[in-house]
């Protein structure tokens, strides 16, 4: 066996050891890396008070106490309006029993199987309610343990983020600290940037949904075009699942066909102007890279982490990017998953759209 085929199958060895260490890891890594890029979302609040002479553990209790403040009346506005919708339990309940109903008569009508038949091989699929409540209360329980690990992990990051910049220069050479200071600066900025850039974003699209979903009279239009907005946090799957719901409930409650056209031709339109304006203004400059790979990193992260893995594919993979730039052995993968150099034909379509929009 040649050096070169080593050196491959070695590289192959440790990336999937790689990812089955992240798999088996998830539940101390994912909200250790929640954690730490919003930390960096923070630290130049946390900086700005420190500067006023606030010391920097109140400075960092601070920044966690604004983080729960948003996201506690995040969930409290969304759950209130969830609650109003679904008071109207019996235009619901009315609406599903008329859909199974349809439902049954298409399947006997082409297939052959009875509704006596349908509802035994429902009955036999049916999970248990006992089987359901552990369930739930299991992924509440999750979910509300690692809320509390995200926030002290903010906290103490926020914290003792210089103690932990000076151990990673110790660990380097001296004649490589410089590059390290660039590194790790990157990284930091790249976090803000990503999630500054997505806020603006989801900002942007709660603005053009909240226009649409009104003028065509979608009932609840500002609820929906916030839920639409914050699906846009999942890459690519989220805003068609924030557009789908919105179609679904819409329909549930009696919308005509012309408003259900609306939502999708809405959802058209906002995409579009997306696609070619807010990403190339807001989010494209900050985290270059290719669609290829985004695409990839997506998959992987869904594959390893689930719906967290979704979220985070893109900032880590920016971050692993700006790694590879700065260690020569790595730095052309850093050239392959990076975004290639837009022709100029290209160039002069984006910034006549951009002026249009200007």
């Amino acid at each position: 066996m040649t050096t070169t085929n080593t050196s491959v199958i070695k590289k192959l060895l440790l990336i999937f050891l790689v990812i089955a260490g992240l798999f088996f890891a998830k539940a101390f890594l994912i909200p250790l890396f929640i954690g730490g890029i919003l930390a960096t979302l923070f630290l130049p609040f946390s900086q700005f008070m420190e500067r006023r002479k606030i010391p920097k553990g109140l400075a960092a209790f601070i920044c966690v106490l604004t983080l729960l403040g948003i996201t506690t009346t995040l969930f409290y506005l969304l759950g209130w309006k969830v609650s109003g919708l679904i008071t109207d339990v019996t235009l619901i309940k009315q609406k599903g029993i008329e859909t199974i109903t349809q439902t049954q008569d298409y399947i006997f009508n082409n297939l052959g199987i009875s509704a006596e038949q349908q509802a035994q091989i429902i009955e036999g699929e049916k999970p248990s309610i006992s089987g359901i409540m552990q369930t739930l209360l299991g992924s509440l329980s999750a979910l509300f343990t690692n809320f509390i690990l995200v926030m002290a992990y903010v906290l103490f990051l926020l914290y003792y983020r210089s103690h932990i910049k000076k151990f990673l220069l110790k660990l380097t050479m001296p004649t490589q600290r410089d590059e390290m200071e660039k590194i790790i600066s990157g990284c930091t900025i790249i976090s803000q940037q990503y999630l500054l850039g997505m806020a603006k974003m989801i900002g942007c699209l709660w603005i053009m949904y909240g226009i649409g979903f009104s003028v065509i009279g979608v009932e609840n239009a500002i609820f929906f075009a916030v839920l639409c907005g914050l699906f846009e946090i999942v890459p690519f799957i989220g805003n068609i699942v924030g557009t789908t719901l919105t179609v679904l409930v819409t329909a549930l409650h009696g919308g005509n066909p012309t408003v259900l056209i609306g939502i999708v031709v809405t959802y058209g339109v906002v995409q579009f102007i997306q696609g070619w304006v807010l990403e190339p203004f807001i989010v494209g400059s900050q985290v270059k890279i290719n669609a290829l790979f985004t695409i990839i990193a997506l998959v992987i992260g869904e594959l390893v982490w689930g719906i967290s893995g979704i979220i985070l594919a893109i900032p880590l993979l920016a971050i692993f990017k700006i790694l590879c730039d700065h260690i020569e052995p790595l730095k052309s993968y850093g050239f392959l998953i990076g975004e290639i150099e837009t022709k100029k034909s290209e160039k002069r379509i984006v910034e006549k759209v951009k002026n249009i929009f200007k």
